[in-house]
């Protein structure tokens, strides 16, 4: 009974990653066929998936497949790959090589943009349907020999105030600490019910930043439980609420590559596909609100990895555009050819890299 369990367990964290994946890439490319559609570019097929045709049906002169590889996908527009427009059914109005830079310029960015609209409406669904979540300033870990461990402080207390000033979300706790410049502090928890009172002083010490980073602050060594409550957010409060939470996210993706570029991260921490797989199967596993929290942050990282200047990505594309517009001309197809040979191998460097990483930490 515990193996069959196992394999169900297995089998949905399967489900989890194929979903998530292919549902992202049906967004972004979503995103590039409405561009399509609102210029009058002709599309040809609508894949999702890569390879070789599961099933498909044609409606007008567009194919919609869904291909066996569910890790991929396409739109294919006329002209965009190929000179074959009438032979095709279309007219040459409807090649997207008749159309101005500025609208291929918006083609380009619809997909990553698509996926930054997915991560808001995520956000924005989860706020309004269970509240926002508010980290507890409840004790979980207390470090050995640290100063709260030493006052007294247990597992499960409940911290309420620090210097007469009221904590109500965990966030406090570190920001207050941190501004104490190491001075002694009263610190007031609430144990089984019960209020308790404790003086500890802060000690300078070393904590790991969410980018992996050490980083020296003014502590008392207490972790956070984990523990949450939720305040009911309206409709209009939740959708800003999730585009700040959007916007989070991307300044936390940004910052971290900076880092990573710049070498305050170290290389080996790039995740791919198979790290990425295995944080989907133990989402799935927690939960549909974890799952979608996940999904969130992927389709983010997703949508601005498409963003970047690289010909193959649509990032290319966006900077292929910006410099026709500039010039006045196109950039000259050997040079666009040239540089998408080069992303292209840049690319498959990058996801061998990442991969050997995923391999190298199951060693670990």
């Amino acid at each position: 009974m515990q193996s069959l369990l196992h394999y169900l367990s297995y089998w949905d964290a399967a489900l989890a990653v194929v979903l998530v994946f292919g549902g992202l890439i049906f967004f972004h490319e979503l995103g590039h066929f409405l561009a399509f559609r609102a210029f009058k570019v002709g599309v040809i097929t609508f894949s999702i998936g890569m390879g070789p045709k599961l099933c498909s049906f044609r409606r007008g002169k567009t194919e919609y497949r869904l291909s066996w590889l569910p890790f991929g996908g396409y739109v294919s527009g006329v002209g965009e790959y190929s000179n074959e427009v009438e032979s095709l059914g279309f007219t040459q109005e409807e090649a997207v090589t008749s159309k101005p830079a500025w609208q291929r310029l918006i083609i380009a960015f619809a997909g990553p943009f698509m996926n930054l609209v997915i991560a808001w409406l995520i956000y924005w669904g989860l706020t309004l349907s269970m509240g926002l979540a508010i980290p507890l300033p409840q004790a979980g870990a207390v470090v050995e020999n640290s100063a709260a461990m030493k006052a007294g402080i247990l597992p499960g207390d409940v911290i309420t105030a620090i210097d007469g000033v009221r904590v109500d979300r965990w966030s406090q706790v570190p920001e207050i600490v941190g501004a104490s410049g190491g001075r002694s502090l009263t610190v007031d928890v609430e144990r089984d019910g019960q209020p308790l009172t404790f003086e500890m002083t802060p000690t300078r010490s070393e904590r790991t930043n969410i980018f992996g980073e050490k980083e020296t602050a003014w502590l008392i060594g207490v972790q956070a439980s984990g523990a949450v409550r939720y305040e009911s957010k309206g409709f209009l409060e939740s959708a800003a609420l999730g585009l700040r939470q959007t916007w989070n996210m991307i300044d936390i993706t940004l910052t971290g590559l900076k880092k990573l570029v710049t070498g305050s991260v170290a290389a080996d921490s790039v995740g791919g596909p198979i790290l990425i797989a295995q944080m989907l199967g133990q989402q799935a596993e927690a939960g549909l609100a974890p799952l979608l929290l996940l999904t969130a942050l992927i389709s983010v990282n997703l949508g601005l990895l498409n963003l970047f200047p690289i010909p193959v990505l649509d990032g290319g594309a966006i900077l292929f555009c910006i410099v026709e517009i500039v010039v006045r001309r196109p950039v000259p197809e050997k040079v666009q050819d040239w540089s998408m040979r080069i992303g292209a191998s840049l690319l498959v460097a990058l996801m061998i890299f990442a991969t050997f990483n995923d391999v190298m930490r199951w060693f670990k």
